[in-house]
């Protein structure tokens, strides 16, 4: 069974390591139901209960799984979803978090989840037309109703963050970290330490790039949408990027760990306050990243990992100039 570890200090108790059920219903390729379900009763048997969603993964299509799934079992599972988008034709369109809207958001994630409850509410992102006091404060008013228990945010800036938790505690933060993009180790995480802030890494392999396996964007099938999405597995960037992942290679071989282990336990290794949460759509991937909450790694690998992946090692910006990344700084 997995250890657990705290989320903020309003009291959420989570595993040290979540799901990001994401990849089951959106964003890399044909979905498949029948093995996603066989992963996630594969987490539950291994003490993995902290399972993360989003209206957006479909859109709604990855909240309506879990919500099937989790019928006569909502009290095993801890679920944190995510509003903050406005769609048109099932494409995202801009960003809308209005009161009003963050209401009509909530309803039906709950009405797709088969609940009258979410563990953890984010703002997927940063709206920059609603001031964050108004998204904090109408959040903070659904928790008083019952409807969600904890309050977090997702790629929020130091500002926000701060001027957001003034208004109603916030118990997580979940932003990219991982071996291979360490910035938020500047300011975003003394913040959230200072404040009692958790933080929850997505992508911490890396989008698949540190398990070893590492492809080139155009290596990817369609429908995948690291084939166009991440310009760190393009051209130059990817030739970079690979020495890194292969580097990773060797070290876990050292240690008698797979890539992919030695990536998360070397996240884990940062601190109490961090609840990874990688993505798959396989029992045996699933199997494989739970197993690093046991890995035990000397410190010596750990100082060798920070040199050889510090701040900046990776070649090329995270997301391509859009819409989306214009979400990402400190805003309203």
């Amino acid at each position: 069974m997995l250890p657990t570890r705290r989320l903020g200090t309003q009291g959420l108790k989570v595993p040290a390591m979540g799901l990001g059920c994401m990849g089951m219903s959106y964003a890399y390729g044909p979905s498949d139901d029948k093995e996603s379900v066989r992963v996630l009763e594969r987490a539950l048997e291994l003490g993995c209960n902290f399972f993360d969603t989003a209206e957006v993964y479909g859109p709604f299509e990855n909240e309506r799984l879990l919500g099937r799934w989790l019928k006569g079992r909502r009290d095993k599972a801890v679920i944190a979803t995510k509003f903050g988008f406005r769609f048109d034709n099932g494409a995202v369109t801009g960003a809308d978090s209005r009161p009003s809207h963050i209401r009509e958001v909530v309803d039906a994630s709950l009405a797709r989840l088969g609940t009258d409850y979410i563990d953890l509410l984010y703002q997927h992102r940063v709206d920059p037309e609603v001031p964050i006091e108004e998204v904090a404060g109408t959040v903070g008013d659904l928790v008083r109703e019952g409807k969600v228990r904890y309050f977090g945010l997702s790629e929020a800036g130091e500002r926000t963050i701060r001027r957001a938790h003034a208004v109603h505690p916030v118990s997580a933060l979940q932003s990219e970290y991982s071996l291979w993009h360490r910035e938020i180790e500047t300011s975003i995480l003394p913040c959230l330490r200072e404040l009692g802030v958790g933080l929850v890494p997505f992508a911490p392999l890396g989008r698949g790039f540190l398990t070893g396996t590492a492809r080139r964007a155009e290596d990817f099938p369609e429908g995948d949408s690291r084939r166009t999405s991440d310009p760190r597995l393009q051209g130059e960037n990817f030739q970079a990027n690979r020495r890194l992942a292969e580097t990773l290679a060797d070290y876990a071989r050292q240690v008698g760990v797979t890539p992919a282990q030695l990536a998360l336990a070397w996240l884990l290794s940062q601190g109490d306050d961090i609840v990874p949460i990688p993505g798959t759509r396989r029992v045996s991937r699933l199997e494989e990243n739970l197993a690093a909450a046991h890995a035990r790694i000397d410190a010596a690998m750990l100082r060798a990992l920070d040199t050889q992946f510090s701040a900046g090692a990776t070649t090329g910006p995270r997301y391509k100039e859009t819409a989306m990344m214009a979400l990402l700084a400190d805003r309203a």
